[in-house]
């Protein structure tokens, strides 16, 4: 039921956001007459750098809070984060790949204190050593570490009400002996996400409306432990343990349905249950070796993850009236979807510095990963007392293989830039025991691609700065795309995974221009070619066997869907005034989004949807739209003894043509106060007070066909919160470590 409800939910992923901020605001201390100003935000060769430890507003917020404030990132439905102009985020911890599944992974950090973070990196264009899909921008999460003996931490513990009430507590922890140090956290909470929808489709003479509640109970426990030691002077030897639970027991689906079609007027419920849990565990063992004097070092990673799902839904139809009556049974489909990953990785990495400014990398990495899918579908029709079993047993397996070097030159004072390029070799194979056609019995792919990376680095002066970049990227399916299995939340409005779901190429440039490190306007163009997406295909299904549906139908269809293109323009400013009590981060830019893609036919089957006249039925989408986007973030300083802040925060953006239609506009207006007492930080933040954030999207099609989708998932919530620091407070920023699984973890979600 999560994978409908997240399938459908790719509106949140398809929009371009707009850019968020967080202070760029100076921080100055009188030393003897001389003031000492430190840059909070500035630009470094191919990476934004937000310093949160020198930043007023990282007391009391958690780190998913401060993500959502820092310039260039932004987030709308409160659960993924976008870099402005991009699709994906993929969060690093260290230098280190997140393992976590989507939803684990924003459970994490709205759980963990942003006074765990020395600083944040903003890498909108990856360069050829990192191992990104498609649009993705990197975001390095560096967390503190202790710099003398001893221990310290803080508690976190907070209450949100929303339409349900939830819970949040985290506990993190960093101590250091010699050359040894240890960090860790955990952190769990348990809330209920609300969800209401309105789901239409109709033709000329047909229709379909579904309207109701979503109800999905989690309850959430994880946490991390690294340690680091240093074996001497130039060597480093450091484990990583990441580890993430859910439970969702009796997750529910409640919607109403009205059918009209050529035999009259008919009314159901579909009333769903659903038990799910899930754990992801993941172990990474790194080893570094400087080997000179410069700079330069070999890194050397291992690592492992594993990630179990198990999912059981029971979705039951009972027949009604116009007064909503439950009248009696009409079809159960009972569904076990179980997924299990395992994948090991390896990565080694060796980067020369020479002494004319001068860095040549070159490294390669191998990723085996192997995902069982062993789902059973058992579906029951009462008024003709049939069952019909449908097991399938679907197991993928892939292997990747990557070289890269790249060479980064340091021209002048002013000028710089770097060149790489990767080369990928991936082989998978796809095998069904039980498909529901054939074609789906062993599907094999065997591709190769040369990935090119530039960067350009132009420093006017002190006060100018021009950067340039450009990337060519692939984009491989999530692993439960390509699960051949319908989740279903009526009868005849399901969502259908793929397994002939091909990668797609993305093509990115962005052109970067800052002055004083508080302005800045981006550029950005990205062509996706093959893209992959959802898709609402609409009509009376005719099957391979001759036979066609008698309601209307709608499935939304995760498949390869023609050309896109999106450009992007804003400008911004993150700046503190009025001698730091009042810092704002604001940007107004515009979205061009160019589309470009039809499907005629169901992939996993063979059906074609056919209109009521027998003529065959083509979704298209080839709608171009410019949409304005605004956003903007505003810390006030209510004190001269810096105890108490007040945030207000607000974000619009306009109608635009996405792949299920057109979105219409979106905006939020949030607000938080916030009192620091010693070691003590109090909070109160109440999220979208004008009850805004709600989602429609319509379509309409050449031959009359409509659909509509209305989404609320109550984003109006008030969040109470108490954190304690305690211990040492001197730290400092721990080693980078990039992990060794990077393409493949993201794919979990």
């Amino acid at each position: 039921m999560k994978r409908i409800l997240l399938s459908i939910a790719v509106i949140f992923g398809t929009c371009a956001f707009a850019q968020e901020k967080k202070s760029d605001s100076t921080k100055t201390k009188n030393i003897e007459g001389v003031t000492i100003t430190k840059q909070v935000f500035k630009k470094q060769s191919d990476r934004l750098v937000y310093d949160v430890a020198s930043s007023p507003i990282a007391k009391g917020n958690t780190t998913f809070d401060i993500l959502k404030q820092t310039p260039l990132l932004s987030s709308t439905d409160d659960k993924t984060l976008k870099i402005a102009g991009k699709n994906n985020v993929l969060i690093y911890i260290n230098g280190r790949k997140s393992n976590m599944d989507a939803e684990s992974l924003a459970q994490f950090l709205k759980n963990t204190p942003a006074e765990n973070i020395q600083k944040i990196e903003v890498i909108t264009v990856p360069g050829s050593e990192y191992q990104v899909e498609s649009s993705d921008g990197i975001i390095n999460i560096v967390l503190k570490k202790k710099m003398s003996d001893g221990l310290n931490g803080n508690m976190r513990f907070s209450n949100t009400q929303g339409k349900y009430n939830g819970s949040q507590a985290s506990f993190s922890a960093n101590y250091r002996k010699d050359k040894l140090g240890i960090s860790a956290s955990l952190s769990g909470g348990e809330n209920i996400e609300a969800q209401t929808y309105t789901l239409k489709n109709s033709s000329a003479s047909s229709s379909n409306e579904s309207t109701g509640d979503i109800n999905d109970p989690n309850k959430n426990i994880g946490g991390y432990l690294n340690i680091d030691y240093q074996l001497n002077d130039n060597s480093n030897l450091a484990l990583s343990w990441n580890t993430w639970a859910n439970k969702s027991y009796n997750s529910t689906v409640s919607l109403f349905n009205t059918i009209i079609n050529k035999k009259g007027t008919f009314y159901t419920w579909s009333k769903n249950k659903e038990d799910a849990r899930s754990y992801n565990n993941s172990l990474n063992l790194n080893y570094e070796l400087k080997t000179d004097s410069l700079g330069s070092k070999l890194n050397v990673n291992a690592a492992y993850l594993n990630y179990k799902r198990f999912q059981f839904t029971d979705n039951m139809t009972y027949k009604s009236n116009i007064n909503r009556d439950v009248l009696g049974e009409s079809t159960q489909l009972l569904q076990d979807l179980p997924q299990i990953i395992n994948n090991f990785s390896g990565m080694v990495d060796y980067i020369q510095k020479f002494k004319n400014d001068l860095t040549i990398s070159i490294g390669g990495n191998y990723n085996k990963t192997k995902t069982d899918n062993d789902t059973k579908n058992d579906s029951y029709n009462f008024d003709e007392d049939t069952f019909e079993p449908k097991p399938n047993h679907f197991i993928y397996d892939e292997n990747i293989y990557g070289v890269y070097i790249t060479a980064e030159k340091k021209f002048s004072d002013k000028f710089s830039g770097k060149l790489g390029t990767r080369y990928e070799i991936t082989n998978s194979l796809g095998t069904s025991d039980n498909p529901p056609s054939e074609a789906l019995r062993r599907i094999e792919r065997n591709y190769n691609n040369f990935l090119p990376y530039l960067s350009l680095n132009y420093a006017i002066n002190d006060k100018n700065n021009l950067s340039y970049s450009f990337s060519s990227r692939m984009r491989r399916p999530s692993f439960w795309e390509i699960n051949p299995v319908k989740n279903k939340l009526t009868d005849d409005n399901y969502t259908q995974n793929n397994p002939f779901v091909k990668a797609s190429s993305t093509y990115n440039q962005e052109l970067m221009y800052m002055y004083k490190n508080s302005y800045f306007v981006v550029l950005n163009h990205s062509y996706i070619k093959n893209a992959i997406t959802q898709v609402p295909l609409q009509g009376y299904p005719k099957h391979p066997d001759g036979t066609t549906g008698e309601n209307l139908a709608l499935r939304y269809i995760r498949t390869n869907f023609g050309d896109k293109q999106e450009m992007s323009a804003m400008i911004g400013i993150q700046k503190s005034f009025f001698k730091q009590y009042w810092t704002t981060n604001f940007s107004i830019g515009v979205q061009h989004n160019r589309n470009n893609g039809s499907l005629d036919m169901d992939p996993t089957t063979g059906d074609r949807f056919k209109a009521e006249d027998g003529t065959d039925f083509v979704y298209v989408n080839n709608i171009n739209t410019t949409s304005l986007l605004i956003q903007t973030n505003n810390t006030i300083r209510l004190d001269k003894a810096k105890t108490w802040f007040l945030g207000v925060n607000f974000f619009y953006i306009d109608k635009q043509q996405i792949e299920l239609g057109m979105l219409r506009g979106l905006s939020s207006l949030d607000l938080s106060i916030k009192k620091n007492w010693n070691d003590w930080t109090f909070a109160l933040n109440v999220n979208d007070v004008l009850r805004t954030n709600i989602v429609e999207i319509d379509d309409y099609q050449s031959n009359g066909n409509y659909n509509y989708i209305h989404q609320n998932q109550y984003k109006r919530t008030f969040t109470v919160s108490l954190t304690y620091n305690f211990g040492n407070k001197k730290l400092k920023k721990v080693r980078d470590i990039e992990g060794a699984s990077e393409s493949i973890k993201s794919r979990t979600r």
